[in-house]
């Protein structure tokens, strides 16, 4: 026997590497596994609970179902608010649950003639309840023009430096300039003092 075998201490064996490709490959099939997981059902109860802290995932507004459809681009041309809001109401409830809003979508499909299992599809795959992200292109460009200093005009104009830094309360009130110059007077202060 080796001398570390009887002291009872092993030496380790060098383990290979693994490569960099082997975890990438590999976080990317769980990735689609946990993406296929996800059921018809599971997002029904997560969009049944979503802004209705009350909720317990069993049924569905007609406002909850319109964000869901929404969100995953279901509502367009084809199928509107005023069509979902049509079929919702035949159920005469304000929430129904999982199996009418299956009645619910198979009637909807087949009166506007799209097709269920690809709305079914679009909707599974949408992703968890959350709240849009607005894009800031027209808004930005019109608060931009609003708060420009440079093009006021009037006594909004003199509110505001060259440089566009306000003036404090020198640019909303009217002080009187005690000087002894009148109002416009280009060369004050030039006159010598000798005089």
């Amino acid at each position: 026997m080796s001398e570390e075998a009887t002291n009872g201490k092993v030496s380790p064996s060098p383990s290979p590497q693994p490569t960099q490709s082997a975890p990438t490959v590999e976080m990317a099939q769980m990735a689609i596994n946990e993406s296929s997981k996800i059921t018809f059902l599971d997002q029904f109860r997560a969009f049944s609970k979503f802004g209705d802290t009350k909720s317990d995932g069993k049924h569905i507004t007609l406002s909850q179902s319109d964000k869901w459809m929404k969100q995953a681009k279901v509502i367009d041309k084809k199928i509107t608010t005023t069509d979902t809001g049509i079929h919702f109401k035949k159920f005469k409830a304000l929430k129904i649950s999982y199996g009418d809003y299956n009645k619910f979508l198979d009637d909807l499909a087949k009166t506007r003639k799209v097709d269920l299992e690809e709305i079914k599809k679009k909707m599974i795959n949408c992703g968890s309840p959350g709240v849009t992200q607005v894009t800031a292109g027209k808004a930005a460009s019109a608060v931009e023009r609003l708060t420009d200093t440079s093009k006021y005009t009037g006594t909004h104009k003199e509110r505001f430096d060259a440089s566009g830094k306000g003036k404090g309360i020198a640019g909303r009130k009217n002080i009187v300039d005690e000087s002894g110059y009148v109002t416009g007077y280009q060369n004050k202060d030039t006159y010598p003092a000798a005089h």
